[in-house]
C-alpha cells in the first residue's frame, strides 16, 4: 500500500519580482515538506520572504519556478478555479489580523466557509458552535467582531480556518498583534485545535514560545529554507 502524500511539498520553489536589472530574487530554490500531523515553525527576519512563501504554499500566488504539491496534487498544472477549490477544501489560513467580516457574528463567520463548500446551514452553524465552544467562546458566538477582544477575534479566526476540516493550516504571525498574555491564550488554542484535528501546519512566527512548541523549526534565509 502506498503512503499518503504529504499535505504540502515544495520542490525547488523560486520567486522573483521585476525584470532585467531590477529583478529581486525572494525565493531561490525552496525545498520543504510538511507531513500529516506535523507542526512546523517558519522563522526568518522581516523582509526575508515568509509571507511570499506562505502565499505560494496556499496557492494564492504562483511561483516563478519549482513545484507546489498539495496532498500529492501538482498545483502548477491546475486552473485558477481548481486552485480555488483546493484552497477551500484542503487549506486553512490564519493571519496576523483576523480579517473577520464585521457584519457577521462569530458563528456566522465560522459557518461561512462551510456554506461556500456546500454544507447545509444547520450543519455549518452546528460545527461553528462546536468549534467556538472548544475555543472557550460559546458565550460569545452571537457577538460581532467589534464586540470581541483581540484574542477572541483571533480565536474565531482559528475556528474559521479549521471549519472545513483542512489537511493543511498556514498561519502568518498568528500571535504577532497581541499582548503577551493574550498571545499565550491564542497559542494554546492554536496548538490544541491543530493537534486535535491532526493538521499539518506551517506557521511563520517571531514568537519563540510558539516556535518552541512546534515539532520542527525551519529558517528562511537568502531565499532558502533550512532546518534548525
Amino acid at each position: 500500500m502506498s503512503e499518503t502524500p504529504p499535505p504540502l511539498a515544495l520542490t525547488g520553489v523560486t520567486r522573483h519580482f521585476g525584470d532585467g536589472d531590477t529583478v529581486v530574487n525572494v525565493l531561490t530554490g525552496v525545498d520543504l515538506t510538511i507531513l500529516r500531523g506535523e507542526l512546523v515553525a517558519l522563522v526568518a527576519p522581516s523582509g526575508a520572504g515568509k509571507s511570499t512563501l506562505l502565499q505560494i504554499a496556499g496557492l494564492l500566488e504562483r511561483p516563478s519556478g519549482g513545484t507546489v504539491a498539495i496532498g500529492g496534487i501538482d498545483a502548477g498544472h491546475l486552473s485558477d478555479k481548481e486552485r480555488t477549490a483546493i484552497r477551500r477544501d484542503r487549506i486553512g489560513f490564519v493571519y496576523q489580523f483576523h480579517h473577520l467580516l464585521g457584519d457577521f457574528t462569530a458563528r456566522e463567520n465560522v459557518a461561512l466557509p462551510q456554506r461556500l463548500a456546500g454544507v447545509s446551514p444547520g450543519a455549518a452553524l452546528k460545527r461553528a458552535d462546536d468549534l467556538l465552544e472548544t475555543l472557550g467562546l460559546a458565550s460569545r458566538r452571537t457577538h460581532r467582531p467589534g464586540a470581541l477582544s483581540g484574542g477572541e477575534r483571533q480565536r474565531v479566526a482559528i475556528a474559521r480556518a479549521v471549519a472545513n476540516k483542512p489537511d493543511l493550516l498556514l498561519a502568518d504571525e498568528p500571535t504577532g498583534n497581541l499582548d503577551q498574555g493574550t498571545a499565550e491564550n491564542v497559542r494554546d488554542a492554536f496548538l490544541s485545535l491543530s493537534r486535535e484535528n491532526g493538521l499539518a501546519a506551517l506557521v511563520a512566527t517571531h514568537n519563540p514560545a510558539l516556535a518552541g512548541d512546534m515539532d520542527r523549526i525551519v529558517h528562511l534565509s537568502n531565499g532558502l529554507v533550512t532546518d534548525s
